[in-house]
Formats: C-alpha cells, structure tokens, sequence
C-alpha cells in the first residue's frame, strides 16, 4: 500500500489497522533528504537551536556543544523509555509507526532519510516494537511510548515477531537490519508527536463504526421480535428534521426490515400507537452517533496526515520553528466523542433488552424462555448487558477536561489524549458483548413468532446465529452461547448477510 504524506484517505489508515503494510511514495524522498540538509546547516550557524543543541523541556536553556550532539539524542530516547503497563497491541503499534512514517516523510522534521527508511523496512518485515501502553499525557507528545518504539530502533528493548517478543537487537539483525544511529534533532522527532494517541483513537474510531453498523442489524432484529413498527423509519419525518446521519439511518433501517411477514402481520388494527424510545428513535439516536463519528473522522485525518514534532525544519530559509504541534488536545476532543459514541451504542441496545425480556413491554414470554420460572432464561445476559454499559458510561467520562503539569511546569497543560484514545478499544469490546447478547435476544424472540418470518437481512443473519447456537428452549450454559455470539458481532460475516450500511467516508 503506497503512502503518500500529508494525502492518506482515511480507507488506507483502516487498512493498516486491519494489517496492511504501507510504503512511502517515492516522491517524498527528496523532501526528507532535504529537511536533514536543512538542519546541518542550522547547525554549522552555531546558534542554540531547541532540540538540536539544547537540553528538552525544562532544560531548554542549557547548550549542548558538538562532541556531545550524538549521545544528546540516544539519552532523550533512553531516558524517556519510561512507560509502563501491557504491550500495545500489535495492530495498534503498526498503526503508530505508519502515522510516525508518514509525519517524517514530509521532511519537516529533519531525520536523515535511513531513519525513515528503517521504519518502512521494519513494518515490511513485520517487526514491531514493545511499547508499553501507559506513560503518556498527550502533549509534548506521546514521549514515553514513543521513546520505546524509537529505543527499538536502537536496539534496546523488546520487538515482536510473529507474536513473540525478542531482544531488539536480536530482532534487528534476524530481520538482516542494523540498529539506527541518532543525527542531530533525530531523537526529537521520533519522540515528539501524537502518533500513538492517534493511532489509537483511529483504531477506536474503525471499531465504533463497526459497531454503528452491527447495532443497526441487532437493532431491527430486537425490532421484528418486538413486532415494532417500521412507521418512524418514514423518510419523510427525517427530511423534516434534515440530520444527514438520521435520514441515512432511518433509510437503513427501512431497507433492513424490507418484506418482514412478522411486520405484515401487524400492520393493520395493532392496538399499540407508539413503540418504546428504544425502538422508535433509533434514527435519532444511532443517526446522532454517525454524525458523531464522522466530525471524529475529520479530525483525525487530518492529524494523521499532519506533522506534531517540534520544532519544525524549514528548509526553504533554514529555520527550526518552535511550536505546539505536539499537543493533542484535537485527539482528546475526538477520542472524548467517539467514547461517547460507543457509549450510546451499547446503551440503546441494552434498553432494547431489557424491553424484550419484560412481558409488559415486548408481549413475549418473559425472560424470553417458553417455561418461565422453571427458567431463568435471558434475566442474567441482560444483567450483564446492564453492568458493561455502565461500565462504558463511566470510562466515557470527558479525558479532555483533565490536565496536570508536567517537566516542572513548563510543560503545564496537557491533553490527557492517550489514555483518552487507549480506553476506546475496551469500550468497543463491551459493546461487541452487548450486541452479542442483544443479537441471541432478537433472535429467540423472533423465534416465538413462527411461522412467521422476519425481511429477509434479518433472517440471513439469524440463520447464521443459530449455525452455532440453537433455540434456548431450557436453560444451559449460557456463557458459550453470548460468547459464539459476541464472536458473530465482530465477524465481517454479519454485516456481509446485510449488505451495504451507512459509515464513515473513505
């Protein structure tokens, strides 16, 4: 997959998430080399420079002279290895080094071109560094988890390959590469930036539109079983209201529930005018999250595409700009949003539930089993429904609005993005349970309508779940069965039974 900095649809970043393998576009090269021309001679003026020929943060006023530059950059990198906690995922870990590939290939960062081309070859050989996953506040950048991916580079540290994690330089030289030797400004540029905060809330955001799209699935199949109607899917209430996200929604929605025979068989003297919030403002709701996605989507594309190091080389007048791109208070914002999103997604979905397991809202035996009493049936999946949201509600709490000083205050506010952008995939983890259940709820109460037969989308997704779970007729293990379920939710074989579905642009 070829990148070309500064211009990467959002389609190739999911790529690599899901494990393509980039390579810049020959055309940028020239540009790096000349950022690594630029700043030698910055150099040679002999001015203190930040970064190049100073200490870092708070010991930016003291000069660094020539016999001591090399050591300056490996110290900022050994000394910021300082994370702690579990290993990134290797999904994420990759996607962290491609945004770091493409931020210093637009030669605004002034690494010499080997430094680059060591990232690009260890992401072609499948070698990714061990990063712990905490450590960082989002501004001056990612520095710890980026300090262990750089130390990687160096030798020092671990490196996964092929799930197994070895001594870096054991890696390196296997992989036929040798251990990078830090310029000046080097260790600068690959510690600072928001490649790790953003390539996490990318990977939050690819999870939470999979999800969209699988709770509108779940959704209508809580729907057809409920006997709900597909009334307030009727274009003509969107157009008034005129949300783009809403009128694509509720245009799903119609399409799903398409030649129901269950919604055939109440279409006419149903004594009920309005079904629950749950089912009713699915457009308004699910529509609001899409939106929602989408401003996230925007953001953070276009930091991924941008450059956060500091300072910035230009060589067109030979200058190193000190700046702020490091901050990631735009991650922050976009991580916060999508956290919210997810949120709401396992929210209305556990609403819909809870409705179908109660016989005063759903008209269904309760707890969806035939023998109720005898059987617990549903009572304790929804249990567990109810505990996930609220724990997503509670890790949904704004990461944006903290901040501490750091580096002894000069560094004295930060946007908290990292772990803001790290709790995302957990909170999509929940929602795959939620939907999960949801999806083996739906089901079982469709099931108490046959002969009758739900649209056709919703049948074919049905007939994949019971492929694997039949019909809960008495209780038994019930573990096995949320987890197969769970399992389907997260496979791109529930969506294919569907067809097309709203999302995020390419």
């Amino acid at each position: 997959m070829l990148l070309t900095p500064g211009a990467v649809p959002l389609s190739d970043w999911r790529a690599i998430y899901q494990g393509a393998t980039p390579a810049l576009d020959p055309d940028c090269r020239p540009a790096i080399a000349e950022g690594a021309a630029a700043v030698a001679r910055i150099l040679a003026r002999g001015e203190p420079v930040y970064g190049i020929n100073t200490g870092f943060g708070k010991l930016a006023t003291v000069r660094i002279e020539a016999p001591d530059l090399a050591t300056l950059q490996r110290n900022i990198v050994l000394s910021h290895a300082a994370g702690v906690g579990d290993p990134m995922p290797v999904p994420v870990a990759r996607l962290m080094m491609a945004l770091k590939l493409a931020s210093l290939a637009r030669g605004a960062s002034g690494v010499q071109p080997a430094t680059v081309a060591l990232i690009e070859a260890m992401l072609d050989r499948g070698l990714t560094p061990a990063v712990p996953a905490q450590g960082s506040v989002g501004a001056s950048g990612d520095l710890a988890p980026l300090a262990h991916m750089t130390a990687a580079m160096l030798g020092v540290g671990e490196i996964f390959v092929n799930g197994v994690a070895m001594p870096a330089d054991q890696a390196l030289a296997d992989a036929h590469l040798f251990p990078l030797t830090l310029g000046p400004k080097e260790g600068l540029a690959l510690l600072n930036g928001t490649q790790f905060s953003c390539a996490y809330a990318l990977a939050g955001l690819f999870e939470a539109e999979r999800l969209y799209r699988a709770a509108l699935v779940t959704g209508i199949l809580s729907t057809e079983a409920a006997k709900g109607s597909d009334a307030p899917f009727d274009p003509r209430i969107h157009a008034l209201r005129g949300h783009k996200g809403q009128i694509e929604t509720a245009d799903a929605l119609r399409r799903l529930m398409e030649d129901s025979a269950i919604r055939a068989s109440h279409r006419v003297d149903d004594i009920r005018v309005q079904d629950p919030y749950c089912l009713r403002c699915q457009p308004q709701v699910m529509g609001a999250i899409l939106d929602l996605l989408r401003q996230a989507a925007t953001t953070l594309l276009t930091e991924a595409n941008g450059v956060s190091d500091n300072p910035l080389i230009f060589p067109e007048t030979d200058e190193a700009l000190s700046g702020g791109n490091f901050h990631a208070e735009p991650v922050a914002f976009a991580a916060d949003m999508i956290a919210l999103a997810l949120c709401e997604i396992g929210s209305l979905a556990e609403r819909r539930i809870a409705m179908l397991v109660d016989p005063a809202l759903s008209g269904l035996p309760a707890f969806l089993t035939p023998r109720p009493g005898l059987n617990s049936g549903f009572m304790i999946p929804q249990v567990t429904a109810a505990a996930l949201v609220s724990e997503n509600k509670q890790r949904a709490t704004p990461a944006s609005v903290d901040s501490i000083p750091t580096s002894a205050n000069q560094e004295d506010h930060v946007s908290m993005a990292a772990h803001g952008s790290r709790r995302l995939r957990e909170m999509a983890a929940n929602v795959d349970a939620i939907l999960g259940i949801e999806l083996l709820a739906g089901a079982q109460g469709c099931d108490f309508h046959a002969p009758l037969t739900a649209s056709p989308p919703v049948e074919a997704v049905r007939a994949l779940l019971r492929a694997q779970v039949p019909k809960l007729v008495d209780d038994r293990h019930m573990a096995p069965d949320m987890a197969a379920a769970t399992a389907l939710v997260r496979s791109p074989a529930l969506l294919a039974a569907v067809g097309a579905l709203p999302g995020l642009a390419a």
